[in-house]
């Protein structure tokens, strides 16, 4: 008999993310109320890492909107950003920077494992390092498993491939 499966990842597509930094920083060289100011937002894409840089608590607010409103629009979970503590930077500016987290970490994966055991439903679940794997010998228990994860509100953004 046949099994069916699919994995559970936590993935940020990082050239979509550079789109939305591309378009936040046309709109903040655009903005009247930037207009003068030092504010910035810097992509290091190999560091999985973005830097903010406003002149003060206000406008580094203002550029934070504008990047998530962005990242939004271009189908990026927020849940998949760590803000960190703004830190004093050069000239007086503030510095911010944002962590993009990829993987599930393993308490998260635990959580995981718990919430698809408590369907009790017929499927096994493997931690396999940053993603977990649900194999089923029924399609419409992994349909299930899917349709729960979905509705329900996670601390983390995750999506679904490998089905087979």
């Amino acid at each position: 008999m046949a099994n069916f499966s699919f994995d559970i990842v936590s993935e940020v597509d990082l050239q979509e993310v550079d789109n939305a930094v591309n378009q936040a920083g046309k709109e903040i060289n655009q903005r009247y109320d930037f207009k003068g100011s030092k504010c910035k937002i810097e992509f290091k894409r190999d560091e999985k890492k973005l830097i903010l840089v406003g002149d003060n608590e206000y406008k580094l607010s203002a550029v934070r909107e504008v990047l998530n409103g962005r990242l939004i629009k271009r189908g990026i979970s927020l849940k998949s950003l760590k803000f960190n503590e703004p830190q004093q930077a050069f000239e007086g500016t503030l510095r911010q920077s944002v962590d993009i987290a990829t993987g599930i970490e393993k308490e998260k994966a635990k959580e995981l494992v718990k919430i698809i055991k408590d369907l009790k439903l017929k499927v096994q679940t493997n931690i396999e390092g940053e993603k977990l794997r649900v194999i089923a010998a029924k399609k419409d228990d992994l349909q299930e498993v899917m349709n729960h994860l979905k509705s329900i509100e996670l601390s983390l953004a995750i999506s679904f491939c490998n089905y087979r």
